[in-house]
């Protein structure tokens, strides 16, 4: 197994690494003091993201993407977890669901969106309905050539940004082992559809400037022709690319983590207390000693099931637990870094505190950690009949 980077990849991390920090970090304050971003700002970062030629850098080339693989993305997504989200969301990688579009679906979804000209969103979760996908009650009927849809989506990530929201809903029920339930279809609903409204969601603690909306459908009208993949077929395309996001969590929370222990050790070393450095008493010493040994560990159990992915391999279990231990990761050390600044580290001054509220939410979204736990302990106790 080689753990070193090939030398394209190298170019890559550095590449990104500087655009976040040229592009990206001069705007940080701003966004985190107002919570929002400039509609010409997004544009720019957006259009610079193009120029550069790593716009949709997770899809394959023949759709025009860059095609990278499933380690090399990893890195970028690392590199971009340095940043505000509320910014780096420019930088733009639409969703990997896209490639199930087909027909004329290709030309008005899936390649105006790897060219940036078109952004989407992806809506799954309700007030009902969060981790229990099949329990959503957002549904749609058919009605001739058409499906009726009807129901409420929230805590919908940049939806107020996007030209376009891939839904998921209910369009009926089958027997299962464990009783009824619902059958999922997912649809491609554009924005001023009829009957569809993007309103304002929740004012959220964490990722400033990263939106969340609500999403309200009343007797909206969708084609059969906007149903992306199969009718019933919605939850298999779901989990089918949902590996993707999770990963970009476990990436982003070491890129962020990474950031924060790049304050806190020169901190350490220059701080001085009772005539020496901080960092000489083991109090503070041994807290960045941890530190590293989580993210290192993190960073490599994350690169670990990328590489797994690309080798064709089962990844469900290794995915899970890089999203479970990076983002729970990622709160020791926000919170460790803190405690090492001492009263300066939950100041404005510094992003430490930025960082320690961003941390709370990567253990909720794309997957809580006791849905990582139960993906984990299934994997292990079903070849055991358990």
């Amino acid at each position: 197994m080689d753990f070193g980077l090939s030398e394209e990849q190298e170019m890559i991390v550095n590449t990104v690494r500087a655009f976040v920090e040229t592009e990206i970090y001069p705007h940080e304050n701003e966004v985190e003091r107002s919570g929002i971003v400039p509609v010409e700002l997004g544009d720019e970062i957006r259009r610079k993201c193009i120029n550069l030629g790593f716009y949709a850098c997770n899809f394959p080339e023949e759709v025009g993407g860059a095609g990278l693989d499933h380690v090399t993305f990893t890195l970028v997504e690392r590199e971009l977890g340095r940043g505000s989200l509320g910014l780096t969301v420019f930088f733009g990688r639409p969703s990997g669901i896209l490639m199930a579009c087909e027909g004329e679906q290709r030309e008005r979804y899936l390649l105006p969106a790897v060219r940036g000209e078109k952004i989407d969103a992806l809506a799954i979760t309700e007030p009902d309905a969060g981790s229990d996908m099949r329990g959503m009650k957002c549904a749609a009927r058919r009605d001739g050539g058409d499906f009726v849809l009807n129901g409420t989506k929230h805590f919908i990530s940049h939806a107020d940004v996007a030209d376009f929201v891939i839904v998921f809903a209910a369009t009926g029920e089958e027997e299962t082992p464990k009783g009824i339930k619902k059958k999922i279809t997912a649809f491609l609903v554009d924005r001023g559809t009829p009957g569809f409204e993007i309103l304002k969601g929740y004012d959220s603690v964490s990722h400033r400037g990263y939106h969340n909306s609500t999403l309200s459908f009343a007797d909206c009208r969708i084609p059969e022709a906007q149903v992306l993949g199969e009718v019933h077929r919605g939850f298999d395309i779901a989990n089918q690319w949902l590996y993707g996001t999770r990963l970009t969590v476990a990436a982003t929370c070491v890129g962020r983590a990474r950031r924060v222990f790049d304050l806190a050790l020169p901190y350490a070393a220059e701080r001085k207390q009772f005539d020496r450095p901080i960092g000489a008493n083991q109090g503070v010493s041994f807290k960045l000693a941890d530190m590293i040994t989580e993210i290192d560990a993190a960073d490599w159990l994350t690169l670990a099931a990328a590489w797994q992915v690309d080798a064709g391999r089962p990844a469900d279990r290794q995915i899970a637990s890089a999203k479970l231990y990076a983002s729970e990761m990622l709160a020791r050390v926000t919170d460790e870094a803190i405690q090492i600044f001492g009263g300066m580290g939950l100041m404005d001054d510094l992003p430490l505190a930025r960082f320690w509220r961003d941390a709370r939410v990567e253990r909720i979204w794309d997957g809580t950690s006791e849905i990582q736990r139960h993906i984990i302990s299934r994997d292990l106790l079903r070849p055991l009949g358990a």
